[in-house]
């Protein structure tokens, strides 16, 4: 998994810029190396939230996939990086006005055709995004707000694989198996002295670890949103967003 590069010894400012969304904003005013894979990384991440909002608008499963693989077959050739512009400096942001846009264009020509010419940009498990959208809520009415709340898990998700792989590494994944309900159980519901047997530690030394884990996990999930704005500041407010979002 990509991520942001680290440079210890410059300032946070200097760091920031090493982004995915930054690095994207860049391309469009100078050619940067790093631009085609940080993208497509991004786009990995937001197709599924780009489904859901397709089949919410009314597209029936196979014309979702298409039309969402044909969108990101253009925004990969940078087809829809011209219309970047300063003021949408969330990635999600920029990702559904140029999808809206799209999607309008293709109904007005009601294309016959298969989109993307054969062209597979992204590997698109349709089949668990399709079961995924059928879990929605059905009290989530708005395409646009379904969109935000598949975001929403995804940036989760992504934050939760990225922990978790942390741990796989350090040859300590049993331990994370054990540890990572006490990042979703209700305060007071999670056993300490369960989790503890099970690892071989003290009550204690399982309460300093879980510590660490939430710790962690904390910064990954605010390292996920700073990939995907364009200035430091705007985080917390993203952070606040997404909670909400999710009823939090």
């Amino acid at each position: 998994m990509e991520t942001r590069t680290e440079y210890p010894d410059q300032p946070a400012s200097s760091r920031f810029a090493a982004t995915r969304w930054t690095v994207v904003l860049s391309a469009k005013a100078k050619n940067e190396p790093h631009a085609d894979r940080a993208l497509e990384t991004l786009c990995q991440m937001y197709w599924q939230p780009l489904y859901a909002f397709a089949r919410r608008q009314g597209f029936a499963l196979h014309d979702a996939q298409d039309h969402t693989q044909e969108f990101f077959a253009r925004l990969l050739k940078k087809d829809f990086l011209r219309s970047v512009a300063p003021e949408k400096g969330r990635f999600r942001t920029f990702l559904l006005v140029a999808f809206k846009r799209f999607l309008a264009n293709a109904r007005d020509h009601a294309c016959a055709q298969r989109r993307g010419g054969g062209e597979t940009p992204l590997s698109l498990d349709v089949e668990a995004a399709e079961n995924l959208y059928c879990t929605e809520p059905l009290n989530v009415a708005s395409a646009d707000v379904l969109y935000e709340r598949r975001w929403a898990l995804t940036l989760l998700d992504q934050t939760m694989n990225r922990l978790r792989q942390e741990y796989v590494t350090a040859r300590k994944s049993s331990d994370f198996d054990q540890l990572k309900i006490f990042l979703t159980a209700p305060k007071g519901e999670a056993n300490y002295e369960t989790a503890a047997t099970t690892l071989g530690l003290t009550a204690g030394a399982t309460r300093v670890a879980t510590h660490r884990l939430r710790r962690r996990y904390r910064e990954l999930f605010r390292d996920e949103i700073a990939q995907t704005v364009s200035n430091p500041s705007e985080i917390d407010d993203e952070v606040a967003y997404l909670l909400s979002v999710l009823g939090g």
